[in-house]
């Protein structure tokens, strides 16, 4: 098998970039791996959007911009558009968020696993679903 093709919840950048304890430990693993050009990583637009409201609280504007920016080096992003916002309205999964996160991550050929540490709110997932530790396990 090539590079692991990855679809990050947008936990999982938050807790990269707010650091949030013992979580960013994981996060951080996810990243390195990425750089080391062993994982390919993608969000959706969404995810970048969510990010910054939540850090632009935590720490400001001008920092969360900066964050933001080296972030997106990294990862690949999925648009978010009307057609997927529709498949998630009429998915099974309940979270509108959730499922929007799932139609996005259907759009990339080849993806391996959606990464996240709400595996509960993605149980409808044709793609398989690992939480952080889950898939540091498997490399």
């Amino acid at each position: 098998m090539g590079k692991l093709k990855l679809f990050l919840d947008t936990n999982i950048i938050i807790d990269l970039l707010a650091d949030r304890k013992p979580f960013s430990d994981s996060a951080y693993i996810i990243f390195r791996e990425s750089k080391m050009n062993k994982w390919k990583l993608f969000t959706s637009s969404n995810s970048i959007l969510t990010t910054f409201y939540i850090l632009e609280k935590q720490i400001g504007s001008k920092k969360a911009r900066q964050a933001i920016e080296i972030i997106i080096k990294r990862l690949e992003i999925q648009d978010l558009s009307k057609k997927e916002i529709n498949l998630a309205l009429k998915s099974k999964t309940e979270d509108l968020e959730d499922a929007c996160q799932i139609e996005c991550a259907n759009k990339i050929a080849g993806i391996n696993y959606i990464i996240t540490r709400d595996k509960k709110g993605f149980k409808n997932s044709t793609i398989e679903v690992l939480n952080p530790d889950e898939l540091i396990e498997t490399k």
